[in-house]
């Protein structure tokens, strides 16, 4: 039986944990077994420049954070070695990060599952999330396509000013 002490410890790490997890914007679970220090604290150091806040976890904590978040869905995923990325805004770029990781990884690193919003999603879904472009192109495409009618039509009348203007010079 834990000590007082540690168990208050450990009851305090749920209840932060649970606070994450319902603030989070998204989160990935993986299975870091087999990768190098090294590789893990080159990983760290992109997540962490990207926003995204990212730890190795116990599964048994884990599991109880999520029942206190109300995050369902998981609960193949508390097995093994167990790392939790979490993005507070952008619920692409730790699964486009991770993934990139798992696919150079031969293995070694894995994609468990994820959730967005407080709801469970599957590794697929997680991967499809990692190929879409990120938040920034998808804005600079939408400004685009908005933008394009607007500049067709100031390109039309400035046509029908020249071909007004060149009637009356020779008349």
């Amino acid at each position: 039986m834990p000590s007082q002490s540690i168990l208050a410890q450990k009851q305090q790490f749920v209840a932060d944990l649970a606070e994450k997890l319902k603030n989070a914007a998204g989160g990935v679970l993986v299975d870091y077994k087999g990768i190098s220090v090294e590789e893990d604290t080159q990983l760290r150091k992109e997540l962490r420049e990207n926003g995204v806040d990212y730890f190795v976890v116990k599964n048994t904590l884990l599991k109880r954070a999520c029942e206190a978040a109300g995050i369902e869905g998981l609960e193949s995923a508390f097995s093994g070695t167990t790392a939790i990325a979490l993005s507070a805004e952008d619920i692409i770029i730790a699964p486009k990060l991770l993934y990139k990781k798992a696919e150079k990884s031969d293995g070694k690193f894995s994609i468990k599952l994820g959730f967005v919003d407080g709801k469970a999603i599957s590794k697929e879904e997680v991967e499809a999330y990692a190929k879409l472009p990120s938040k920034e192109t998808l804005l600079s495409q939408l400004v685009f396509m908005l933008q394009s009618p607007i500049q067709r039509l100031a390109i039309a009348i400035s046509e029908i000013e020249k071909k007004q203007s060149e009637g009356e010079a020779t008349a």
